[in-house]
């Protein structure tokens, strides 16, 4: 989910309502280590794709990520052997998402759950509607609110007791980002207090753009390593957070959760937070603008430039790339010109800022799959652990895509983005799970060149060659029988196999709604019956 509808969860802005039944490495090592095998050409190897060929991507070399694997090939066999078996399911289980404002801040400052009863009579309404589980954000600013290194789970407690005793099963997503843009700054989740403590005195360790605006949803990939929180990193606080939760609920996993999503950036996805809409800075269709310019980040840029023999390409991020809502058309980086992303300092920059992303995913899942492999050695147990991407579909029949470039997805007509992406999900066994099911080509408009269903097709093609688990959700809320029965077909891949689960964004009082519940019932069957 994304900081707008348009990416991820559209159904985020919905309100919640009454839901009654009706009835550890850094990334300048990692390209210091690759430089001294491969020169000017570190992160090249990436699949290279033609233009196109009869309207699909069709891969040919395979990425090489170099001295920056954690484990070895015998290692992530063993790091997979933790996942569900057998990819070819007849049946897609189908999660439902808790309602936006499940949780509350009372007047003293905690947080709650709220319409407790509401919650209840609802999960037994979709349990008998066929509902396979809930997905329900564990939310950082929840848990570790107060102090560092003290979680308090009593919350979540009461919330998984409540839908193991309907009988469903849980989807948890770890949440590391806030949510409070969604409420317009006057409610929501935020990150922990401390955390914004040391927000206050160095704001660097959140996000900026080029014209200095911060983003406080998500800690800056600038800080994964330095030891700024109480001396620790934010890679170790988030596997502090991931430790405490599978001690806490070693009980429930692998019972009762069967599913893990940990969150790789702003709305659990993996990505950086270039088309930020709650504060009126960007909206649909604009290309985004890129997200480097806290000092942390800029450093490491400037660090990599110099030992490439170009110490003037680290100063800045690349010239002429419009504003957050700018069309590519007119916008030099993103056309075909001497100064373009086809350039050789745009191609330095791209690798540099996509490779961040990729190397922030490498270090998280790594520890999340160790958590989970030592917790399931001991009990004998089974989960899957899922990582989410992005589905920022505008602009995608481009030659340059340059809403994935900002938002950190450097996938080109002459190269595939997302396969180094699935080779470091590959190596630690997580699941992919992807948005935009519920989408097709003719429901967006043609003047932006939207695809979803090829930006799909794409990413069901990395899928299969790292022979990945594939997981998804629906963008927008659909209740219309033309939309589920959308979400139904795009659960099947064009490999033939089905989808790992489905997500539905999300539960809130119009799912309740006569005539949108007697679309969602017999959809939650069909999705329960061969495929």
């Amino acid at each position: 989910m994304a900081e707008t509808g348009v990416i991820g969860c559209g159904c985020r802005g919905v309100s919640g309502g009454n839901f009654l039944h009706p009835g550890g490495f850094s990334l300048k090592s990692c390209f210091l280590e690759q430089r001294t095998k491969r020169n000017r050409n570190f992160f090249r190897s990436v699949s290279m794709i033609p233009p196109f060929k009869r309207g699909r991507f069709i891969t040919k070399l395979r990425y090489v990520t170099g001295n920056s694997r954690i484990f070895s090939m015998d290692a992530r066999e063993k790091s997979r052997s933790f996942v569900l078996v057998s990819s070819r399911h007849k049946r897609v289980p189908v999660f439902v998402m808790m309602p936006i404002d499940t949780f509350g801040i009372d007047a003293s400052g905690c947080p709650k759950i709220k319409r407790l009863k509401a919650l209840t009579v609802s999960l037994k309404a979709l349990k008998l509607a066929g509902v396979h589980g809930i997905a329900v954000e564990v939310w950082w600013g929840i848990v570790e609110r107060f102090c560092p290194l003290e979680f308090k789970w009593s919350l979540y407690e009461e919330l998984f007791r409540l839908i193991s005793e309907a009988g469903l099963k849980l989807h948890v997503a770890l949440c590391f980002h806030s949510n409070m843009h969604l409420f317009g700054g006057k409610g929501g989740i935020s990150l922990p207090l401390w955390i914004r403590e040391i927000g206050d005195v160095n704001k660097d360790i959140y996000y900026r753009d080029k014209n200095g605006f911060s983003n406080n949803d998500y800690l800056t990939l600038g800080v994964d390593q330095l030891p700024l929180f109480g001396g620790r990193t934010a890679v170790q606080c988030y596997e502090d957070f991931m430790l405490s939760f599978s001690t806490k609920f070693e009980a429930y996993i692998g019972n009762v959760i069967e599913e893990i999503s940990v969150g790789l950036g702003p709305s659990g996805e993996l990505r950086y937070p270039a088309h930020p809409s709650g504060d009126g800075r960007w909206k649909f269709p604009g290309i985004g603008e890129f997200q480097c310019h806290d000092k942390y980040m800029m450093e490491d840029l400037m660090a990599v430039a110099s030992q490439e023999g170009k110490p003037q390409w680290g100063g800045r991020d690349p010239p002429d790339t419009g504003c957050y809502n700018s069309f590519p058309s007119g916008v030099p980086f993103f056309e075909e010109g001497n100064d373009s992303f086809l350039s050789d300092y745009g191609r330095f920059f791209l690798e540099w800022y996509s490779g961040k992303l990729i190397c922030h995913a490498d270090a998280i899942l790594a520890k999340a799959a160790d958590v989970l492999r030592r917790r399931q050695e001991e009990e004998k147990s089974s989960v899957m652990l899922v990582a989410k991407i992005g589905g920022i579909y505008w602009w995608y029949k481009t030659s340059s895509h340059p809403a994935e470039l900002t938002a950190g997805y450097y996938n080109t007509a002459l190269r595939d983005g997302y396969d180094p992406v699935a080779s470091v999900l590959s190596r630690h066994g997580a699941a992919l799970h992807i948005p935009c099911l519920d989408m097709a080509d003719s429901e967006t408009p043609e003047k932006y060149l939207c695809s979803p269903e090829g930006l799909r097709r794409q990413i069901h093609d990395v899928s299969k060659k790292w022979t990945l688990h594939v997981t998804g959700r629906n963008t927008s809320e659909r209740f219309d029988k033309m939309g589920l029965r959308q979400i139904r077909e795009n659960c099947v891949q064009p490999n033939g196999d089905t989808l790992r689960s489905f997500t539905f964004c999300r539960m809130n009082e119009k799912i309740f709604r006569v005539e949108n519940w007697n679309n969602f019932v017999p959809f939650i069957r069909q999705m329960s019956a061969d495929m």
